[in-house]
């Protein structure tokens, strides 16, 4: 017996796993609410920065690991080269097990390091993916320069 998809499922399947990492609704607001409280300007949402940051965390959930390092041995850099995106400036924060952009950015916002990238003078756009398991990424960067 052989098993068929039916092209609407097919799409529908595709639609379902895209859906799972949806642009986190707030995330803009949040974060730029976050560097005008230190002076910084306003950063606006890359669908290229979207897409990495996207990536980044269906491999971590699809191969159970939690790391900047992509599964493939890649860098945030590569990733986001790999999709396009030709930077001058990138950093990347991840988090793991908060329930909401409230939780995560609170998390960010007091640790050292992922505070400094978030407000990093130079950076211009970003972008906040969110999969099951709680598993966040947030990719801001600089195209060009």
């Amino acid at each position: 017996m052989q098993f068929r998809l039916s092209p609407v499922t097919v799409v529908l399947l595709i639609l379902a796993n895209v859906a799972s990492a949806e642009t986190v609704a707030g995330s803009a607001k949040a974060l730029n609410q976050f560097r005008a409280g230190s002076g910084k300007s306003a950063l606006v949402l890359s669908d290229t920065l979207q897409k990495t940051a996207e990536g980044h965390a269906r491999d971590m959930r699809d191969k159970g690991f939690f790391s900047h390092t992509g599964s493939n041995g890649s860098t945030v850099g590569q990733r986001a080269r790999g999709n396009g995106y030709g930077y001058c400036l990138i950093a990347e924060n991840i988090a793991k097990g908060q329930r909401n952009l409230t939780e995560v950015m609170h998390s960010w916002e007091t640790s050292a390091g992922h505070r400094k990238n978030m407000l990093l003078k130079d950076i211009k756009e970003f972008g906040l993916a969110r999969r099951e398991g709680n598993i966040w990424v947030m990719v801001l960067g600089r195209s060009g320069c």
